[in-house]
């Protein structure tokens, strides 16, 4: 359930939700801190459930001594009212064997709100992709039937690839398909579910491996940016590059020590 910070904060209405899987690499998240990050986006609450690993830390988007001392938990809630945007950031993985019971919170919570759409961004292995997955573009998209019809002349504009359907049993008979997102996440699971509840979802998501995913998640914000402008400007001559949050310095660690050579 979400928990306002305050008891006169509220969301702002027909607003755009963005979110991410834990998903192979973290490129989601990576991609939310970004957003968060640059567009300077004020917490308002946290989305409270037991499905998620609990946590607690410093926060993430610090910029001063002062706001470094706020803590931040596994799944924290920003808006931009000005934007009509909203973002769930999620910090953790969930539990086994509670996925399903989170879905259901969320899918109850974004029919509650009336967000206007909602974006699941995502990603998955690179290399479980088939045939006609490993030419051109390494992103894909997914849409509910509800909002298929208000963003396909957008998709094709853009030349966006759909998430291809795979074969059941390969080489044997190839006529019978399924999604498949290996390395996802709840993403497969959370897109069949906005459909059953016809809730407008669209889902966006980059073929990646673990590593050193920062790349990817500018790679993803970038591709996202063309359809949602989130930035000002999609070029990157003009527009100001993506903000990369304070606790990001030290995701790698803090480098070898000089003592060593």
């Amino acid at each position: 359930m979400f928990i306002p910070a305050a008891s006169d904060c509220s969301l702002p209405a027909e607003s755009t939700l963005l979110l991410p899987a834990v998903s192979v690499g973290n490129v989601g998240q990576l991609a939310i801190d970004l957003i968060v990050s640059t567009l300077n986006m004020p917490k308002v609450g946290y989305f409270y459930t037991d499905c998620l690993v609990p946590m607690v830390g410093n926060n993430p988007y610090a910029t001063n001594d002062e706001n470094s001392l706020e803590l931040c938990t596994n799944a924290e809630v920003y808006a931009l009212p000005s934007r009509g945007l909203t973002v769930l950031q999620i910090r953790s993985s969930l539990i086994k064997k509670k996925s399903r019971a989170f879905r259901q919170a969320l899918t109850c919570w974004i029919k509650k709100c009336g967000f206007a759409k909602v974006v699941l961004l995502s990603s998955s292995y690179a290399y479980h992709r088939d045939d006609q997955q490993l030419f051109g573009s390494p992103f894909r998209y997914l849409v509910t039937p509800g909002l298929q019809t208000s963003v396909a002349d957008v998709m094709k504009e853009l030349e966006w690839k759909e998430m291809e359907k795979v074969s059941l049993y390969p080489g044997i008979n190839d006529e019978s398909k399924k999604t498949s997102i290996p390395g996802g996440g709840f993403t497969k699971q959370m897109f069949e579910d906005c459909c059953s509840e016809d809730i407008h979802m669209a889902v966006v998501l980059k073929f990646c491996s673990e590593g050193d995913n920062i790349p990817d998640a500018f790679a993803l914000l970038d591709h996202l940016n063309k359809w949602l402008h989130l930035r000002e400007s999609a070029t990157d001559d003009i527009a100001p590059p993506w903000k990369m949050p304070s606790s990001w310095r030290l995701l790698f660690g803090s480098g070898l020590p000089p003592m060593l050579f």
